[in-house]
This record gives C-alpha cells, structure tokens and sequence, in this order.
C-alpha cells in the first residue's frame, strides 16, 4: 500500500506509560519501514483531566525515545488541528454530527442521567446486557419541542442497525465479527457539544488520511463502533491492528503494583531511552534473526507487523535491566560521562565547578566501571571504590604478613617511575610485576585480592588494570605506601 499514514494519538490525562509508549513505538516502526508517514494527535477532550503539562511532558517523552513526529500540535502539518479541542473550536465534529442526523443514522436524545441509571438497573434485573434501547429514536417534533422548552440539552446517539454483524480483518488477529445487538445506540456528541471517543477519532482519521490505526486490544470493541460510523459517513476505513495487553509477572494487567510504569520514572532512574525502546519492542514482537539487543535503525529496518504475536506479553523488569546494561556498555565513554556527570553531582562525589579541571580522571573513572552498570544511577555506588580507604580491622588483617606486603612494595616500585598509565600500559605492568611474583612463589590469586584490597578496601569491583588506570600512578602508589604503613 501506498501513502501509508499511522497516528499516535495520546490522551494528556496521565504520564505517558508503558503500553502507550509501546502503541507510539509500534505505529512509528510500520510507518518508518514502510516510508509512510507518522502523525501525532492530542485527543483532549476530557477537559477534567487534560492538562498541558501532561501533553508537554508526552512530547518531551517520546522526543527522548526518539519517535519523531511528522505532523503534529507543536509542528503542524497539511491535516491539522492536531489538538481534538482545536477541532471543536474549529466546528470539526458538529457537521459530520448533522450529516448523520440528515441521513437517519443518528438522532437527538433527551433523556437525562437519572432517566439512563433508571432503564440500566432495570435491564440487570431482567439479566439483559445493560445499553441504550433507543428510546429517543422515534420522537416527533411536539416531543422534541416539549423537552427543549423544558430546558433539556439533547446529546446526539449513531443508531446502531439491528442484526448486522460487524465483521473486519485484524492485522494481528485475523477476522473478528462482532453482532450490533451488543453495541446498543451510542453517543457521538455530548449535550455540551463535545464529541464522544469514538466519534471523535472516526472523524479524525477520516480528515487526516489514517490509512492504519494500530493500537492496544481493549480498543477493539470500539473499532466495531468506529467502522458503523466510518459507513454512515461515507468514508473508507483503516485497517486496524490490534496488539496484546501488557501484563505483570502475576499476569494480571500491567499498573504501578508492579513497580514503575511511566516513561519519565524510568528517565530518571538511568535508563537509556535506546534501552526502553529495545525492550518495548520486544514486547509482542520477535526478529526473524532471534537478535534481541537492538538500537532503533536496526529495529526498523527488521520490524514486520507480521511478527507481533497476539499472545499477552509479560513484562519483566529484570530483562528491563539486564538490556539497559548491555546499550550502557555500547557506549563511548564520552557520551556516558555526560549523562552520569548530573548523578555525581547530586552524590557530592564532584562539585560543579570542580568537574572541567577532574574531567580526565573522570573520564578514566567512569570508563573503569561502565561494565558494571546496569543503569545511569548505579554509578553513584560503583564509584565508592575510588573515595578514601577506610583501613578497618578486616582489610588490616587481610593485608597483614609478609606476602602482602612484598606485593604491594612490588607494584608501587614498578609505579613509581610512571608519569601516566594507559590500559594497554596497565596491562603490560600488571603482567610483568606478576610474573616477576609468581617466579618467587607469590600465587596470582593473592596478587589480585591484595591489590584490589590495598588500592580500593573491597573485595571486588573492576579488574586490576582499571584501578590502575583510573587512579593514575602517582594515586595508586600513594594508597598502596598507605595500605603497607
């Protein structure tokens, strides 16, 4: 196909989460590989509960995982408004509304709430599915008359064709058929005039070309609804493709039981967004390679929506984790100082001021711990190697005796005529002054334990030729002169 159009259309309700960064990641994937075009909508009718910090921090969300927008609300485009409120004020709904109204498939309803709660008890206790059964749709005109002069607003209902079965083809799950018996009459326009969800969208992906719509499968009810209006209105549909719920390791549906759920905790907890968007992906969908570590132009160029499954997709936090560690360390040590160097300072391991004249030897500090990252923050207790010693009894004793000793006297006299030490030098010096040792007896084990001991009081922590690196060999010598005193 064609002029491919996708939309991701967030509701500014809420943090962006989770599923919803997975629907955007989705959408973008099939419209990159396939050189279609990727459309962002702000549907903000719930006016009770958008804002627009939420939207701002939507945007900055998926900014930062790198799902860029070709239209938008902040960016605008051919098929605008972008913002469903824009869209009222602009009178987008209200005539697709009236045509509806003309052509005998939607029609006034008067009744009230009361009126609504009163016919959906009684349906219950006669055990039939509680809906609207159409009780406004043959009103006459005196009738009408009589409740607007009464001061009653009409919301505007689709009247749903009875016995008709709905039936379309899901990109995901195959042909699904749904009967219209279990629709019942639905409303497209509020009485205040604001548009209803699925009304709403109908009318949007109509206006804006949607040539897919792509999304989570609680939507799929609502795509039975949304394709009785797409034919009333005379406009061709999408196709719809539906994706698997996410759920917990308790397979029960994905919320913040289960830990954190919104894209901007993760941010802050040290996560990459190459990281989550790996992850995400992953999610309901497998590469033909069986590859599962991937940065997002290998993503694209692999993605197939016929290799997202429709089975529930569990959400494991520790692969999470485990795949944030695996991009940490694809990572040039230049670009991870920048993005550990806000952990630091908020740790007081280096003042601000202080950072562009220890820049070096943070550098070398980072790039000596980086495999042992999982995420950004785990910096801070990986970089408590490289503070003061703190010679208690436990590290007095296991550096006590004459072996001890005579191996860190080695390395500091090997270190001493050093400027500086590269990792290949590391290297090469621990080589040498091991071997030197072991021809005397010394067991290569101990050399290792002693020095780790002598130079950082721990027991374990990067290898040897890092410590060194990192310190440098005036720093190094220094603690090991401290550690045999």
């Amino acid at each position: 196909m064609e002029n491919i159009r996708v939309r991701f259309a967030p509701s500014p309700t809420g943090h962006l989460h989770i599923g919803s960064a997975r629907t955007a990641l989705f959408n973008w994937l099939y419209a990159r590989s396939l050189n279609g075009v990727y459309v962002l909508r702000v549907e903000d009718t719930d006016r009770d509960r958008s804002t627009e910090t939420f939207e701002e921090t939507i945007l900055e969300d998926l900014a930062w995982l790198g799902l860029n927008w070709d239209e938008g609300p902040d960016i605008g485009g051919a098929a605008g408004p972008y913002r469903q409120t824009e869209g009222m004020a602009a009178g987008v709904y209200t005539e697709p509304a009236g045509r509806l109204i003309a052509s005998g498939h939607a029609y006034e309803c008067f009744c009230t709430p009361d009126e609504l709660e009163s016919g959906r008890q009684a349906a219950l206790a006669a055990g039939r599915m509680p809906m609207y059964e159409g009780g406004c749709r043959g009103l006459g005109v005196e009738e009408k008359q009589r409740f607007l002069k009464a001061g009653r607003k009409p919301a505007i209902r689709f009247a749903v064709a009875k016995k008709e079965q709905i039936v379309f083809d899901d990109l995901i799950r195959g042909r699904l058929e749904f009967s219209s018996e279990v629709l019942g009459d639905f409303i497209i326009l509020r009485a205040n005039g604001a548009p209803t969800y699925n009304f709403a969208v109908v009318v949007d992906d109509a206006r804006m070309k949607i040539t897919h719509v792509l999304r989570g499968e609680d939507h799929i009810t609502n795509t039975a609804r949304q394709l009785l209006i797409f034919e009333a209105l005379g406009e061709a549909p999408p196709v719809f493709g539906h994706f698997s719920m996410i759920l917990g390791p308790d397979k029960a549906k994905l919320s913040k039981r289960h830990g954190a759920t919104a894209v901007g905790d993760y941010r802050r907890e040290g996560y990459l967004s190459e990281a989550i968007i790996n992850y995400l992906a992953l999610l309901s969908w497998s590469s033909k390679s069986g590859d599962e570590v991937f940065e997002l132009a290998g993503l694209t160029k692999e993605f197939s929506i016929s290799r997202v499954s429709k089975s529930p997709a569990i959400f494991d936090a520790a692969k999470l984790k485990w795949l944030n560690g695996q991009h940490i360390r694809r990572l040039d040590p230049a670009t991870l100082i920048n993005l550990v160097l806000p952990y630091l300072v908020d740790a007081g391991f280096v003042e601000p001021q202080e950072i562009p004249a220890q820049f070096g030897s943070l550098m070398r500090v980072v790039e000596a711990v980086q495999t042992n990252l999982e995420v950004l923050s785990d910096i801070v207790r990986c970089v408590k190697i490289f503070g003061a010693v703190r010679f208690d009894q436990e590290i007095v004793a296991g550096l006590a005796g004459d072996e001890p000793k005579k191996i860190m006297a080695a390395f500091a006299a090997a270190l001493a005529d050093r400027e500086a030490l590269d990792k290949d030098e590391a290297k090469a010096l621990i080589t040498t002054v091991s071997e030197a040792l072991k021809a005397e007896g010394v067991k290569g084990k101990e050399i290792f334990q002693t020095m780790r001991l002598a130079l950082t009081g721990e027991t374990s922590g990067p290898e040897l030729f890092y410590l060194l690196y990192a310190f440098g060999p005036r720093e190094a010598g220094i603690r090991l002169k401290d550690a045999i005193r």
